[in-house]
């Protein structure tokens, strides 16, 4: 999901426009005097609402996949992570004191604005090493916070369960219209993830749950990371995922929609020094030692999802200003991934290397 990109504001149909405006004066008791589409999001709409007087909001109609009550979750944690000294996005609460809004079905939220830019992809290392130290502090700041999710996002990282939901498209799909093409890529897929040994057992820690590159919030010149945002995947899960799936975003410097990935290990080694400056008194070592293992798997693992969605066409969404189809870009994707997997499998030596010169073999 994405929450902002600089050059991302879009104009809107007027009739889009004019429900938002009736919602959000019934509602908040507010009248912007301007709404545009913000970023390129791939599950929540997301809108950027100007109120005059250099005064902003952001509303979002929440996807489905999402109960209502996460916004609930994210009312928790972003209280917490505010009592910590943490920057943070905060809902804005309706006139009836509610963090939601049901209408027509949708689920609408109004969060504050915070000033920044987010970037699909890191400019070097130095950004690395700002979006590691900041994802160590929101770690860390979150240590000791106890907390019953409502949305627990159970399995959401069951490598095995997504494997086995490939297998079982191209079982129940064997008639798609791009079966021939996607079903070679598929068994590549299934091919490398049985060459993964499996990850060591973890605790589960509370997570942001989806740390991509452009779910951080950098200031405008793009040089201090500011916070992290789109905050509905927040849960318990084991740290080494979530890192696992910040490196194989952030590392990729060939971005998702590229077949022929390039994994940068200085991208890698400023990102994890970073975050082992803001964690190294507390991570344990089983769990820094399974970094790399969990990026390959993270890799496989959505290499799995895009690939499945190329034949069931019911998830992600899709770019229909580059794509034909939203089978053809989530083949494009899962391309990709497993691209991204064989170029860091080909550096994992060194990337090893670099974890262990982080940790000092000082886990805990």
């Amino acid at each position: 999901m994405l929450w902002v990109v600089s050059n991302s504001v879009e104009s809107l149909p007027p009739s889009r426009k004019a429900e938002i405006a009736r919602l959000v004066g019934e509602h908040f008791g507010i009248r912007p005097q301007q709404i545009s589409s913000l970023g390129r999001g791939l599950i929540n709409q997301t809108y950027l609402l100007e109120l005059g007087h250099d005064q902003r909001r952001v509303l979002q109609a929440v996807n489905p996949i999402f109960p209502p009550a996460v916004n609930e979750d994210i009312n928790a944690v972003t209280e917490f992570l505010v009592s910590r000294g943490l920057t943070t996005p905060r809902l804005i609460r309706t006139r009836k004191d509610a963090a939601w809004v049901v209408k027509d079905a949708e689920t609408w939220r109004m969060l504050t604005w915070i000033q920044g830019v987010s970037f699909d992809m890191l400019s070097g290392a130095d950004q690395a090493a700002e979006a590691g130290a900041l994802l160590g502090r929101f770690h860390s700041a979150l240590i000791g916070f106890e907390y019953h999710f409502h949305n627990p996002r159970l399995g959401v990282h069951d490598t095995s369960a997504h494997l086995r939901n490939l297998r079982h498209g191209l079982r129940t799909h064997s008639q798609h219209r791009h079966i021939d093409t996607i079903t070679p890529m598929a068994e590549e897929i299934l091919d490398a993830a049985a060459t993964l040994p499996a990850l060591p057992q973890t605790p589960d820690r509370v997570v942001h749950g989806d740390p991509k590159i452009n779910n951080i919030l950098f200031d405008h010149g793009g040089g201090k990371a500011v916070c992290l945002v789109d905050l509905d995947t927040l849960g318990h899960m084991p740290l080494t995922l979530e890192l696992g799936d910040a490196m194989r975003s952030w590392c990729n410097v060939s971005g998702e929609d590229s077949t022929d990935a390039r994994f940068s290990a200085e991208i890698f080694e400023a990102a994890i020094m970073a975050y082992a400056g803001e964690t190294r008194a507390w991570l344990l070592e089983a769990e820094w030692r399974a970094i790399v293992l969990a990026t390959r798997t993270i890799f496989i693992e959505l290499a799995a999802r895009f690939c499945a969605d190329a034949l069931q066409e019911s998830y992600f969404g899709w770019d229909p200003r580059a794509h034909a189809s939203r089978s053809e870009h989530n083949q494009v994707r899962a391309r990709g991934q497993l691209s991204a997997f064989h170029a860091c499998s080909a550096c994992a030596t060194r990337l090893e290397e670099i974890v262990q010169s982080a940790y000092g073999g000082s886990g805990t």
